[in-house]
């Protein structure tokens, strides 16, 4: 966490809302929510929406939990505030790495926290808002941004992200689109705000969210100014639809069902259409500054890559876990047994360095120049992310390669309860005498709905593509990666008298010192609190 604050500015906590408090903010909120074709008169009542609710509502109580505050909470020192860590702008490198700690724990309990885009958003709109102040000679982004964070953190609030937009034709800019609304973008300006239309897919949380942030996806040219809009739109906004799945696999036998982990947590996704929707100037963090873009999709991505980080982590402890369950109730020991252990090894290794990664990156974390918060370093967030999205597969092929074929085998959960097959099912299906039927069973379900049903499908894809697909963390790698740097040392070591040339493509990228203040921890800078040993 930041250092301690001097006595005349003791930190003092923001109001910090708990699970019920979240679920009765919703209830007075009236969004235009559709799920399955019908309209949704309550989202916090709402059964198909349930797990991402529950989800969310996690998340509130566990930052009010005095055990987890370290991690689960942050002072925001230019406000001597403290607040919710998923709201939190970084001071420090010891910050992102509680940030990445704190992700992990709130993953290991739901699956997927989501609350912790919010971060990640905040953090970029901060860079993007000092930058374009910076080079305008101007401080009204700043102050919009600057307020508007402040009001977030003391009101505890959700933020989703809408940022996906529908695209249209791939080909295409934005202003080149048969149909504009593919993106969204400005459609009236006037002194009291600006007007968007337009459509975001894939906003995750849509409908269990208190505001939407509008970030565009992409980097924009001087014709595409109109799309390249930045600002902050209350969920029950007029004009705003959100056509969204249902979160998890509610309702899904719940009295004796196979879902046992997203019947209660599970995370909805949506697509939101803008008509004519108005935002007040306060409220727009950007509008029309098309050369900033890149600034903020850039910083954006490399946030969320970092986060997402902790989030696969955690979702990596519940597949060890169980693994490591199914093998005992199997009757089998990993530690003795080579074919069980090296699988589960391997899953460790896949977990442990992908999150290594998200360590190294905030370690190595960067000051903003403009802003001053602390941005992770670019290359480990993207490779852990890579490893992630692409070992997300063999994650699953290795629980189900210590679990054996029962996970989908099994007959289904209503047998359990059948007079005329229960008895002989727990007699035949049961394997170490030491593990009662219904306790292996119940580990083979858990396994199954993690990587074998609809929702193990949904964690590969978001895996994969969440937070930018595999060729987008690729081109950052080798964008950033100091090539150069590698190319001299070995002109060195063969003696051809390197000359640093800023005109050859291959050695343009190189490396800062390591040792040194740039892109290294300062003397006394705080590093991440100790917490006991995870679970």
């Amino acid at each position: 966490m930041n250092a301690p604050l001097p006595a005349a500015a003791v930190a003092a906590p923001a109001t910090l809302m708990s699970g019920t408090d979240y679920r009765e903010s919703l209830r007075r909120l009236r969004p235009n929510v559709y799920v399955d074709g019908r309209r949704v008169e309550s989202v916090a009542d709402e059964p198909s929406l349930a797990p991402g609710v529950n989800a969310l509502a996690y998340t509130y109580d566990f930052a009010r939990d005095p055990k987890l505050a370290p991690v689960a909470l942050a002072t925001q020192s230019s406000r001597a505030t403290v607040v919710n860590r998923m709201l939190h702008v970084n001071d420090s490198a010891g910050d992102l790495l509680n940030k990445l700690e704190a992700v992990r724990l709130l993953c290991q309990e739901t699956g997927c926290a989501q609350r912790y885009l919010a971060h990640d958003a905040l953090n970029g709109l901060a860079q993007v808002s000092a930058r374009i102040d910076d080079a305008a000679g101007t401080t009204e982004h700043r102050a919009r941004f600057t307020a508007y964070l402040a009001r977030v953190q003391d009101e505890d609030l959700s933020l989703g992200i809408a940022m996906t937009d529908a695209k249209g034709d791939r080909s295409k800019k934005p202003h080149q689109q048969a149909n504009p609304d593919t993106y969204v973008h400005v459609v009236e300006r006037n002194g009291k705000g600006i007007v968007i239309s337009g459509t975001k897919a894939i906003v995750t949380g849509a409908p269990y969210m208190h505001e939407l942030v509008v970030m565009p996806s992409r980097n924009m040219g001087a014709e595409d100014a109109d799309f390249a809009v930045c600002c902050a739109v209350p969920i029950d906004a007029t004009g705003l639809t959100i056509i969204s799945r249902p979160a998890g696999r509610p309702g899904d036998k719940l009295e004796h069902g196979s879902a046992l982990f997203s019947r209660k947590y599970g995370q909805a996704t949506a697509v939101v259409i803008f008509d004519k929707v108005f935002v007040p100037w306060e409220r727009v963090f950007y509008a029309g500054e098309w050369e900033h873009s890149s600034t903020l999709t850039y910083s954006y991505a490399t946030h969320h890559r970092h986060s997402c980080i902790g989030a696969r982590a955690g979702f990596g402890d519940l597949l060890i876990g169980a693994g490591a369950l199914m093998c005992e109730a199997n009757g089998f020991d990993p530690g003795e047994k080579s074919h069980l252990r090296e699988p589960m090894v391997e899953l460790i290794k896949i977990t442990e360095g992908f999150y290594a990664c998200g360590v190294a990156a905030s370690v190595y974390g960067t000051q903003d120049p403009h802003y001053g918060n602390f941005m992770p370093e670019p290359v480990f967030s993207n490779i852990g992310k890579l490893l992630l999205a692409t070992q997300i597969y063999d994650m699953h092929r290795l629980a189900h390669e210590v679990s054996g074929g029962l996970i989908v085998a099994l007959p289904g959960p209503d047998e359990d309860h059948n007079p005329a097959t229960a008895a002989t099912l727990a007699e035949v299906l049961r394997a170490s005498p030491s593990v009662p039927y219904d306790k292996r069973i119940e580990v083979a379900r858990f396994i199954e709905d993690l990587t074998a049903s609809y929702q193990g499908g949904w964690y590969s894809v978001i895996s994969l593509h969440g937070g930018g697909s595999p060729a987008a963390m690729k081109q950052e790698i080798w964008r950033n990666y100091p090539v150069g740097s590698k190319v001299e040392l070995v002109e060195r070591l063969l003696e051809r008298g390197v000359l640093h040339d800023e005109t050859r493509a291959i050695t343009k990228n190189r490396q800062p010192g390591r040792c040194c203040d740039l892109g290294c921890t300062a003397p006394g800078q705080p590093v991440m609190v100790e917490m006991p040993k995870r679970p």
